[in-house]
């Protein structure tokens, strides 16, 4: 049996207990209820966010979705006229993407990481390099230098992602949000390229009501679950119980925390962190 890689099991989960296409955050605006059944909905508005910052396909357009996921945004850049390729680091990943998009014609699924990516094959070749909720997974020390040599001049860098506040960096991590790059490090390295900004959009309280959903999931439903099939496995088998109780309590101790401690609130997230809408053009 093949192993199933993480990623997978994110989306193979989503998929099972929200019914939902998408890993990504949605938008939540007032007119949205915040409830599990709006969540597609959400997860729409955030696509059509991104797609409205592209420029119109009105000659041929090529978008690089770096980090592309299901292939949901794939799929619908491809049914709005652009020519989008997608890089997803696994190949299990890659072929769900290709299921998703079967029929269609004008992609092309790169299965590696952004790193390996054939940068001298696809040189200026790019109008747009996107990356949604994916820019944490490749180091902005090697994945700059690679976006300057594949787009086009005048080519767009979009980002939309989450960053550690300025002021609250460090309790981001106890907090169970210590992924993303510290902002004020991140603008002094943009800096540094030939990028130059465009839009800078702080979306935090649009996408933070997630929270809220989420932390609903996981204290209500998804840690009772746990608990009853934990009181269930140690009655039926208390010895293995213990024994792997003991081999992985530093992790369980750390899951627990960063899942299960009520922490992950929407308040706790806008403090820890700025979700911030970024466009930039290459000269």
């Amino acid at each position: 049996m093949q192993k199933m890689h993480t990623r997978e099991l994110g989306l193979v989960l989503a998929q099972q207990l929200l019914d939902v296409e998408d890993l990504h955050y949605g938008l939540w605006d007032p007119d949205l209820e915040l409830k599990l059944a709006n969540l597609a909905t959400a997860q729409q508005r955030y696509n059509d966010m991104l797609i409205a910052q592209l420029p119109k396909p009105d000659r041929e357009m090529r978008v690089l979705d770096i980090g592309c996921g299901t292939g949901q945004l794939l799929r619908q850049m491809l049914e709005r006229g652009y020519l989008a390729d997608g890089v997803i680091p696994a190949k299990d990943l890659g072929d769900a993407v290709r299921r998703k998009l079967a029929g269609r014609s004008g992609y092309r699924i790169f299965e590696c990481g952004f790193e390996d990516f054939p940068v001298e094959e696809r040189r200026a070749y790019y109008d747009v390099a996107l990356f949604s909720e994916s820019f944490q997974y490749v180091s902005p020390l090697v994945s700059l230098p690679r976006l300057q040599a594949i787009l086009k001049p005048g080519g767009l860098l979009l980002i939309s992602y989450f960053f550690k506040s300025d002021a609250h960096s460090d309790a981001a991590a106890d907090h169970g949000f210590g992924g993303g790059h510290p902002l004020r490090d991140f603008h002094a390295l943009m800096k540094q390229t030939r990028f130059v900004p465009l839009k800078d959009e702080d979306i935090t309280h649009r996408v933070s009501p997630n929270m809220e959903l989420a932390n609903d999931l996981l204290m209500r439903r998804i840690k009772p679950a746990a608990l009853t099939i934990g009181r269930y496995l140690e009655g039926r088998y208390p010895l293995l119980v213990r024994a792997t109780l003991r081999l992985f309590r530093r992790k369980l101790e750390k899951l627990n925390h960063k899942y299960f401690s009520g922490h992950r609130s929407k308040e706790v997230f806008e403090r820890c962190k700025t979700y911030r809408l970024l466009l930039y053009r290459l000269p």
